[in-house]
């Protein structure tokens, strides 16, 4: 693990940039800066071009450690360079931008109200890559569609038993047990949750660090508590399908909480844009989300 990489995500300030769009949701973060289906004819013309737009943000000059603290990346992007520099490399020594990899395969069909994640093939060869390629840390997502606790305990059991094997690494896992917004029992979701990751985390050994990517709750500083857990190395907040606006306006009443955003961190940006104007827009949209997570 680098220390300094791990001072950077305890106790720094700024938030997480979210460039994981993977597979599955490519083509829909594509649409959203301009680029239609009809403008490439293969999977590999795809990634070129969500690799083009990565890099178009990551390289801008709004685009600083003075208020990102770390950014996600998909897979083929780890692999890819930008600038010449493998993509986490350049992150890192040319921006102070802590590299974070996504690790997991989708979303298994809903069971118990809940969506765990696909298993992960060849997990132990990815994160032996990740290594190699000087990642600090990786991310996985499932998602609670109901306030069941069984399933929310499957949630959670995966979460544990899967970042505790990326731990074996030297790598610090974000566990991401998603609570769909548009869910009617929101609230009681998010309170079976912390029971069960309060529970897990009292079972794990000492050394052991993680961190969390949450909904932001309904109940406002509900994972406070688990901040001060010291396995806890940070607790961030995805948008969720909130607005940029909606988002910032509730994670603002989240003190300690910081966003891990990326629709509502890239939803105005424009491949047609000239540099003055995509650096321009990309600023205020990271400026507002800096200053919701510093509140």
């Amino acid at each position: 693990m680098n220390q300094q990489q791990f001072e950077r995500m305890h106790t720094g300030s700024g938030f997480i940039a979210a460039l994981d769009q993977s597979g599955g949701s490519t083509p829909k973060a594509l649409k959203g800066y301009g680029i239609e289906e009809t403008a490439y004819h293969s999977e590999e013309e795809m990634f070129d071009l969500i690799h083009q737009m990565r890099s178009r943000v990551i390289t801008s000059p709004s685009f600083t450690s003075e208020h990102i603290m770390a950014a996600i990346l998909f897979q083929r992007t780890m692999e890819s360079k930008i600038n010449g520099k493998p993509s986490a490399d350049f992150l890192w020594e040319e921006k102070g931008i802590v590299p974070i990899l996504k690790v997991d395969k989708g979303l298994a069909e809903e069971a118990s109200g809940v969506q765990i994640m696909k298993p992960i093939p060849a997990l132990d060869d990815l994160l032996k890559e990740a290594v190699s390629f000087h990642i600090f840390g990786t991310k996985m997502r499932s998602v609670i569609k109901a306030a069941n606790p069984t399933g929310i305990k499957m949630i959670v059991d995966q979460q544990f038993e899967i970042g505790q094997k990326i731990c074996a690494y030297g790598l610090v896992p974000i566990l991401e047990p998603e609570v769909d917004i548009h869910i009617v029992d929101k609230k009681e979701a998010e309170d079976i949750l912390l029971k069960e990751i309060i529970e897990h985390l009292s079972s794990i050994p000492k050394d052991t660090k993680l961190m969390f990517k949450v909904t932001i709750p309904t109940k406002a500083g509900l994972y406070s508590e688990l901040m001060k857990d010291p396995h806890v190395v940070r607790v961030v907040a995805l948008s969720g399908g909130y607005s940029r606006e909606e988002a910032d306006e509730l994670l603002a009443k989240n003190p300690g909480l910081i966003a891990s955003f990326s629709r509502a961190l890239l939803s105005d940006l424009n491949v047609k844009q000239s540099e003055d104007e995509f650096n321009k827009v990309l600023k205020e949209a990271i400026d507002e989300i800096y200053r919701a997570s510093m509140k």
